[in-house]
């Protein structure tokens, strides 16, 4: 877009022959060019050391990141076998590491009760007005005892409801306690029943109707007790019974948990006089080979180190946070891992084969790993878990500690203090840009006037020519 200056200038026909306009540019440009130069140079500097530095963390918080989740999920990750696979399934949470061997033998699942109504036409027939009352407890052959803790549920059934709606009601009303639907089978519609796994999940229905006694159109119809012929008990409510190493236990579901070691079991079948083998062991192949991984990807760290601090052209060269990366993994061979480690079971990382190299690359001493794991393996196995303690715990502290971008010596500290002298010199960057165009604004304006006495200097000389003409015609 022309400015106020240029379309003065244009107008007054630029009589001085000069481009005040790209001259006002060109001399505000140059005033500047200078610090512009150096702040640009030092901007294409510190964003080569954020990236740098960003680089290295990346891959010691990664580095942390995958160890765990090989420890959690991956082949590090505690598992159970079983001899009878048809019995149970074993699962480990997170952060146990359960061991050993231990005996196991399920009589008995645990089971929901079950309860099919009396028939009737269709799912659309009138089930009767009145209150049905559901009662929660535990039913022994023919008796029921009341759960006192829980409440009665009384559900009011109008003379519109069906079988349908009744279903529908008793869902509502028990909210999960127990489910109902109505199935259609070769002799009519029927109200099926069922309450949640375990002994104390039992229930029974007491039916107040219209007083027609228990036939098809009064509520009464649909009253149970234990000790009644209303309907049919398909299945009582039950605790799985097991037991573990000869201990009998119990348990109001089929998914068992808090077992020794903090293993848990899905039992998925009874072997009564039979008892299984349930097993978990240590994979040593495994734990070699996350070593092996572990030490390789240390050394690609310490590759980008010797890349990026290199003295002469390396982005981090001299920078105090990878000095002291530096420093600490020449120390991680050393590291506690086991605090609580006795005698002769490992307790550091170098323990576990980690080694340092005189140029300071690692390397795994496979002697010594296979030594620790012969001599002390479940200690071995306890090194690998993502407790308090262990390989995870001490490389991710070791990965945050030189992250902490508050600590000014540390590797995050020197990210820190990079993004904030670049954020300040985009902003120094920003000023010079205004200051350079208020130049170019006022320059352009003092060059507009310049330009006007000597558009109107012009315009008197032509005058004065004139007339000098005109006298000396007239003198001839």
């Amino acid at each position: 877009m022309e400015s106020a200056g240029s379309s003065i200038i244009s107008a007054l026909g630029a009589g001085s022959g000069v481009d005040f306009i790209k001259l006002a540019s060109d001399i505000s440009a140059a005033s500047f060019a200078a610090q512009r130069g150096q702040i640009t140079a030092r901007q294409e500097a510190l964003t080569a050391q954020v990236s740098a530095a960003a680089q290295l963390r990346s891959a010691i918080t990664g580095l942390s990141s995958a160890l765990g989740e090989r420890i959690r999920t991956g082949d590090l990750a505690p598992k159970g076998e079983i001899a009878n696979t048809a019995v149970a399934k074993p699962v480990v949470p997170a952060g146990t590491s359960p061991r050993g061997s231990f005996s196991l033998e399920v009589t008995q699942l645990a089971a929901s009760q079950t309860l099919v109504s009396r028939q009737l036409a269709s799912r659309d027939a009138l089930v009767g007005e009145g209150t049905l009352t559901l009662r929660m407890g535990t039913v022994s052959g023919t008796s029921f005892t009341a759960d006192a803790s829980r409440a009665a549920i009384d559900i009011t059934v109008t003379d519109t409801d069906t079988l349908a709606t009744l279903a529908t009601k008793i869902n509502q009303a028990s909210d999960g306690a127990v489910s109902a639907y109505v199935a259609t089978g070769t002799g009519g519609a029927q109200l099926v029943m069922k309450g949640k796994d375990g002994a104390a999940n039992g229930f029974q229905l007491e039916a107040t109707g219209a007083g027609g006694g228990a036939v098809a159109g009064d509520l009464e119809y649909f009253g149970w007790t234990p000790a009644s012929t209303n309907g049919e008990l398909k299945a009582t409510a039950r605790d799985a019974a097991f037991t573990l190493d000869s201990v009998a236990m119990t348990s109001p579901t089929n998914r068992v948990t808090g077992l020794p070691g903090g293993f848990g079991l899905t039992l998925t079948g009874t072997n009564t006089g039979a008892p299984t083998t349930l097993t978990f062991a240590s994979d040593n192949s495994a734990i070699t080979a996350v070593m092996g991984d572990f030490v390789a990807a240390l050394n690609d760290i310490v590759t980008q180190i010797n890349d990026l601090g290199a003295p002469l052209g390396g982005e981090l060269g001299n920078d105090p946070g990878l000095r002291e990366l530096r420093r600490d993994l020449g120390r991680l061979a050393s590291q506690v891992v086991m605090p609580g480690a006795t005698g002769s079971e490992p307790r550091t990382l170098g323990d576990l084969g980690l080694s340092l190299n005189r140029d300071g690359t690692f390397k795994l001493d496979n002697a010594r790993l296979t030594r620790s794991i012969e001599t002390s393996p479940d200690a071995v196995a306890a090194m690998f878990t993502t407790g308090a303690t262990g390989v995870f715990a001490t490389f991710d502290r070791f990965a945050r500690e030189n992250s902490l971008t508050t600590d000014p010596s540390s590797l995050g500290g020197s990210l820190k203090r990079y993004e904030t002298q670049k954020a300040a010199n985009d902003k120094r960057l920003a000023k010079i840009a205004e200051q350079q165009e208020a130049l170019r604004v006022r320059l352009t304006s003092e060059f507009t006037a310049s330009e006007r006495r000597v558009a109107a200097s012009q315009s008197t000389l032509s005058f004065l020519q004139q007339q000098v003409d005109i006298w000396s015609n007239s003198d001839r």
